[in-house]
């Protein structure tokens, strides 16, 4: 039984390799952070590995999620975030008429409720966002996030700087990561009045011992990482691609792509996913048809708060995170 256990998860971890060649720090001249200095490098990676955990472990987390998220549940759920904002030209419109409604109304139209993985130096006061690329439509980034949790919708930590991590605390040591993360979720609480959850690193890479001191300091770090339960694992949306001057958007079209690799994971047993996606004035235009698509198929959208209380309830206890050694795998470097 634990052989076949091991199996599937060697098969999963070859379509996270396959499915996650990018992340949301490269997006191309949208994702740009003049004020803070964000990387503009092109090059772009994705990262699995291993754990302190054994095998068996890993199995048998793996096997007590999925078997409690089948579908004959009746409980099939989706936790939609989207990382890299506040951008309130993609939240609530643009001043241009062909650019069609913004994000949040889309959700609002489709009783949906997201998750957004914000990012810290866009909640200062007067910021829009960057200068060059991002329209300035009336609505200060702080506004927009003020917006969306009256809305209803919650706020989670995508750092403060945006910058990817592991190359940052090269630079600069650990500490200045932990204080990046923590200053992000500062200027979160400080819109919400709650300390968030959890945290999305750009592009999904951190180092082993961030993570576990991260951990430690009671957040939950969102990975692709094959180390992580199906349930429990981000599905990278790739959306990115399909941005700007970005090349190489899956085809035959997004949505198409997204279901796909819902698909592939529902063959595994698992019918509870958390999309990840970036708020971009692209995505936002194909989500009312993957909305429709997914509640067609029976899928329930939650807040990823919910999502995590439903799918660990399920598995009897709660799944903890494994610490991840980050592998970087090399794709090709996006058009910008």
């Amino acid at each position: 039984m634990v052989m076949r256990y091991l199996r599937e998860l060697a098969s999963v971890a070859g379509l996270c390799v396959v499915s996650a060649c990018a992340g949301p720090n490269h997006i191309g001249s949208h994702e740009i952070g003049a004020a803070v200095g964000t990387n503009s490098s092109s090059a772009v990676a994705a990262h699995s590995g291993g754990s302190a955990t054994s095998k068996e472990s890993r199995a048998a987390a793996v096997r007590s999620v999925t078997d409690t998220t089948s579908a004959s549940t009746g409980n099939k759920l989706i936790a939609l975030t989207f990382d890299d904002g506040p951008r309130p030209y993609v939240l609530f419109g643009s001043k241009e008429s062909n650019r069609g409604p913004g994000l949040v109304d889309i959700l609002d139209q489709n009783g949906v409720k997201a998750t957004f993985f914000v990012v810290g130096w866009r909640l200062t006061p007067k910021t829009w966002g960057e200068p060059r690329h991002e329209e300035d439509i009336g609505v200060s980034c702080l506004d927009a996030a003020e917006r969306l949790i009256r809305r209803g919708h919650e706020l989670e930590d995508h750092t403060y700087s945006h910058l990817e991590l592991r190359t940052a605390e090269k630079k600069n040591g650990e500490q200045w990561v932990m204080h990046d993360v923590d200053r992000g979720a500062q200027a979160i609480k400080a819109v919400t009045g709650t300390q968030p959850r959890y945290v999305r690193p750009p592009d999904w890479i951190l180092t082993d011992d961030a993570r576990r001191d991260l951990q430690k300091q009671g957040y939950r770090v969102l990975t692709i990482s094959s180390e992580n339960p199906m349930a429990l694992r981000d599905v990278n949306s790739l959306d990115y691609l399909c941005a700007g001057k970005a090349v190489g958007c899956p085809k035959p079209s997004l949505p198409d792509a997204v279901l796909q690799q819902i698909e592939q994971r529902e063959k595994r047993g698992t019918y509870t996913h958390i999309l990840a996606f970036h708020e971009l004035s692209t995505t936002a235009a194909i989500m009312p048809r993957l909305i429709s698509d997914l509640k067609a198929r029976g899928y329930r959208f939650v807040t990823l708060t919910d999502y995590m209380k439903m799918v660990e309830s399920k598995s009897g206890e709660t799944v903890k995170q494994t610490a991840a050694v980050t592998k970087p795998v090399s794709v090709a470097a996006l058009s910008r």
